[in-house]
């Protein structure tokens, strides 16, 4: 029996399957089994799986006729035998480590749940700034509680770099297909259930950047349905029962986040904000005062500053205002 599945949905993958099969083969640890689950390809992807499952014993290979992506990972999931999976695309590449201290960090950490390790954007050419600020910032979400600070500013994890426990992704009802994506939901339901995160501060994973990736191409990676998944576990979690709230911010981010939580029957009762061509005014029949004339009061208040640097400087001035992350405010930008 494994002790690791490698739980790896793909399509259309011909160009760069090879290499993410080479880098499996290259782990030093031995004890996985490749669960590929092939969601309807046109191209060789089938070709270049059938053989791999040929040469290697540890490959086996699910034909899934186009039913997306969450319904090719459920059947995966029902495939894999081992306590530990592990997730990888097939346009990916591991660190010839990266099984071997994923596996031994979950085996020494008995109570960590999930362990996500460091990732690489590549190729390097061409990347956008805000790619490799993401990298960064999640590359510095180095402990559980780090983690959790910051659930709800964008996805901790990319989704090919963890290890999981199979039976707490089992426990959950596996992966759901909702309209947003489907890692960060069950990222949000693990942190709800009480999961414990940890990553290896190595980097392990190389994630490739090119126009067709799924997270570029589709509707559930968008900026808006982040925001919907975002708002529907807050409105479960950290905003249940509550009718009002403050918004910090004031600009397109923190608007939007007004006419998310405006249909969930919240007001914005008002706005913070730093800029003093907007303090004084009103928006949305709500004021826009400065952060040393707000006096909460018992109310909560949501973080939608989307400009570079200024969610660490929202948080200098929470600290100086003896205003807590998590019990007064969340940032979710």
């Amino acid at each position: 029996m494994p002790t690791i599945s490698v739980l790896m949905p793909v399509r259309n993958e011909e160009r760069y399957l090879q290499a993410a099969l080479d880098s499996l083969y290259r782990q030093t640890r031995h004890d996985w089994e490749l669960i590929a689950v092939d969601d309807g390809s046109s191209d060789r992807t089938a070709a270049i799986l059938a053989e791999a499952a040929r040469r290697d014993k540890r490959v086996q290979v699910i034909r899934h006729e186009g039913g997306g992506l969450v319904a090719a990972l459920n059947a995966g999931m029902e495939a894999c035998r081992a306590p530990l999976l592990a997730r990888l695309d097939g346009d990916d590449i591991c660190h010839p480590r990266r099984l071997e201290l994923q596996a031994a960090w979950l085996e020494t950490h008995p109570d960590t749940g999930l362990v996500a390790c460091n990732f690489r954007h590549f190729p390097r050419t061409g990347l956008k700034q805000g790619m490799i600020d993401y990298e960064s910032w999640q590359n510095s979400l180095t402990e559980h509680s780090v983690i959790i600070r910051d659930l709800f500013v964008e996805s901790p994890f990319v989704h090919p770099s963890i290890m999981t426990r199979r039976t707490i992704i089992a426990e959950l009802g596996g992966y759901h297909d909702s309209c947003w994506p489907e890692d960060y939901d069950l990222w949000l339901r693990m942190a709800a259930a009480g999961v414990q995160f940890g990553r290896v501060p190595h980097t392990l994973q190389f994630w490739r950047d090119h126009p067709e990736r799924a997270t570029r191409t589709m509707d559930e990676y968008a900026p808006h349905a982040f925001r919907a998944c975002k708002c529907r576990y807050l409105l479960h979690g950290f905003l249940q029962s509550v009718h009002d709230v403050v918004i910090a911010g004031a600009g397109l981010e923190a608007r939007a986040w007004q006419r998310l939580l405006t249909a969930a029957d919240v007001t914005v009762s008002t706005w913070l904000d730093v800029d003093p061509k907007k303090i004084g005014r009103t928006l949305h029949n709500a004021p826009v005062i400065s952060p040393a004339e707000l006096h909460l009061n018992g109310r909560k208040m949501i973080v939608a500053i989307g400009v570079r640097g200024a969610r660490e400087q929202f948080r200098s001035v929470a600290e100086r205002r003896g205003w807590q992350e998590g019990m007064d405010f969340v940032c979710v930008a």
